[in-house]
């Protein structure tokens, strides 16, 4: 989040390293997210990602419990899948101390009334189950996956304290806030002398920038650093119109997204070759561009495309460039004066 970065050298490339939001811990710019493993990304394969993420010098990896199969508003119970993929992996490399290691609560992982949300019964008993699962005797970052406006919020930061206090979490994130909530829960944390949330995770690239209306003002006045998911808008930013336009197979939806945003791709893809890099890289290039976002999360699935994902951190966007790409992929304004006049 803020514009001192550090620089250090991977095995295969420069990484750079930023704060997460006001505090004192370094992440890297791209972060490697794991919704995927042990799902669609068999345990191999996964292995294979987070060993070419970790030689690059991604420090960062983010999982939740409910991972490890399909996603949905309306799921009965998660999975806990991906949680124990990445757990497996840190004690087969021996690098815990060296990640950065993030995950989440909130989602259902059972069928009881306790068991989702953000009380402090469900709080407690579901991260010494991730404890579980990862491996481990402490979550790095510890993130609520959707707010809770049931429960207090003197109820969740009393949970969270206790498990700071047991050594058992060392920060708190927040992941699908309203700018609202963000300033609701710093405010209850300030009145408890309590650090609270030191990131947020929200959809955010090129395609879907409604967070620059509220949230991230909101962001960046209570230093709190932005953590974009969906970089690539699920594939569309990553070159969707020319690879269907050779050939590519894609699956009916994909062909309706794109579709639906043919001018807008055709000449976001012929400035990307103006400027010389794949789409991919100038989408995730154009978020970490943003003071406010601390690490991009990039969801690849083999290690050609954690390749591309990782190039985007050598892609210099200039003012002109950022220009055109909000001509391309305009975005809200911010509030209020984006709709009081």
């Amino acid at each position: 989040m803020r514009q001192d970065a550090v620089y250090a050298r991977g095995v295969t490339d420069l990484m750079a390293y930023g704060h997460l939001g006001r505090s004192g811990l370094l992440v890297s710019r791209v972060g490697l997210g794991t919704m995927n493993f042990g799902y669609t990304v068999d345990e191999p394969s996964s292995f294979a990602v987070m060993d070419a993420a970790f030689e690059a010098g991604v420090n960062f990896f983010d999982t939740a419990d409910v991972y490890g199969g399909a996603q949905s508003p309306d799921m009965k119970k998660g999975y806990g899948i991906s949680e124990q993929v990445v757990g497996r992996w840190l004690q087969r490399r021996g690098r815990r101390d060296e990640i950065v290691l993030a995950t989440k609560v909130y989602q259902p992982m059972g069928l009881g009334p306790n068991d989702r949300r953000l009380s402090a019964y469900h709080i407690r008993r579901a991260c010494e189950a991730s404890l579980r699962r990862l491996a481990t005797d402490h979550i790095d970052l510890y993130q609520m996956h959707h707010v809770d406006r049931a429960t207090p919020w003197e109820e969740i930061w009393q949970a969270m304290e206790q498990l700071l206090r047991d050594g058992k979490i060392t920060y708190v994130g927040s992941s699908n806030f309203a700018g609202w909530d963000v300033a609701l829960a710093q405010s209850a944390a300030a009145a408890r002398q309590f650090m609270g949330l030191v990131s947020e995770q929200s959809l955010y690239n090129l395609a879907v920038r409604s967070v620059e209306q509220e949230l991230i003002p909101a962001l960046r006045h209570l230093g709190v650093g932005l953590i974009p998911y969906s970089p690539l808008h699920a594939g569309l930013l990553a070159g969707a119109l020319q690879a269907a336009t050779e050939g590519h197979i894609f699956e009916a939806t994909m062909l309706q997204r794109i579709d639906a945003h043919r001018d807008q791709l055709d000449a976001y893809e012929r400035l990307c070759r103006e400027v010389g890099a794949k789409p991919a890289e100038v989408a995730i290039a154009w978020q970490v561009h943003n003071p406010t976002v601390s690490a991009a999360i990039i969801g690849a699935m083999t290690i050609e495309e954690l390749q591309v994902d990782l190039g985007a951190l050598s892609v210099q966007l200039d003012a002109e460039i950022m220009e055109r790409l909000d001509q391309i992929w305009p975005g809200p304004g911010e509030a209020p004066q984006s709709y009081a006049w």
